[in-house]
């Protein structure tokens, strides 16, 4: 029984942090590519590196220091945390996959990312200008991925798993934009989006209640039942979205 609990347990924890890093990265290899392919790759891979170091050493800073933290006030901050951000992924995925909000569109920001780095192309600051876009998207999407790496190991108190899961997904979307070389509009990104929005707000109901010492039944095992119960919620209201609203065009 217990160990069918922390495989749930584990199973859960690496499908959002695999999920929610491969999203964030998908975003920042779009702005990446776009600058390299438009204003030269030094630029890129000098902005990305920087931004790469920038995160490792705020992982190194905060890491630790999560760790001493008491685990019953760690899980009651980190489920609040993550219901929020669940909420909120889990909203635009909703109206998106229910047609009221434009889906998101990575060749369209490859295209403004490229339109804008053109408008600068006569500046004599333009490898400033791309080396700062460059680390301005790397930074501020592993930003996403280090928190998510952060909380949810730390208050699983699996940090090794969940940082080794991040740098799959992070390996693995790197070779999937080595491969297409520019778009990566054929990624479900929506999709995932849901995916990583249910599994969060599992994660964040789940720790809330063990902050405030809830007994759930069949321990990490429950996650499980969470997630199913969000995922039909949230089919169940986009299904009645559709319904209620089905001439509405969705826009940006």
């Amino acid at each position: 029984m217990i160990a069918t609990t922390v495989t749930s347990s584990a199973i859960v924890l690496v499908g959002a942090v695999f999920l929610a890093c491969a999203v964030e990265m998908v975003e920042a290899l779009t702005i990446v590519l776009a600058v390299g392919h438009t204003r030269g790759w030094r630029s890129a891979f000098e902005g990305t590196g920087v931004a790469l170091v920038a995160l490792a050493a705020l992982v190194a800073v905060l890491g630790p220091a999560l760790v001493h933290v008491p685990l019953s006030a760690l899980r009651l901050v980190v489920g609040g945390v993550l219901l929020i951000f669940g909420m909120q992924w889990l909203r635009k995925a909703i109206l998106r996959a229910s047609g009221l909000k434009a889906l998101h569109d990575e060749d369209e920001i490859y295209r403004e990312t490229v339109a804008e780095l053109e408008a600068v192309a006569s500046r004599p600051d333009r490898d400033r200008i791309a080396f700062v876009m460059a680390f301005k998207g790397v930074f501020l999407e592993g930003l996403e991925v280090v928190i998510a790496v952060l909380t949810l190991g730390t208050s699983a108190h699996r940090l090794g798993l969940a940082a080794a899961t991040a740098g799959v997904a992070i390996v693995l979307v790197g070779v999937v934009g080595v491969i297409v070389a520019k778009q990566l509009s054929s990624v479900p990104e929506n999709l995932m989006k849901m995916g990583v929005g249910v599994m969060l707000v599992s994660f964040g109901t789940f720790w809330t209640g063990e902050g405030l010492k809830v007994s759930w039944p069949g321990s990490d095992a429950f996650l499980l039942f969470f997630v199913v119960f969000y995922a039909i919620v949230c089919a169940a209201t986009i299904s009645v979205l559709r319904k209620a609203t089905p001439d509405k065009v969705a826009v940006a």
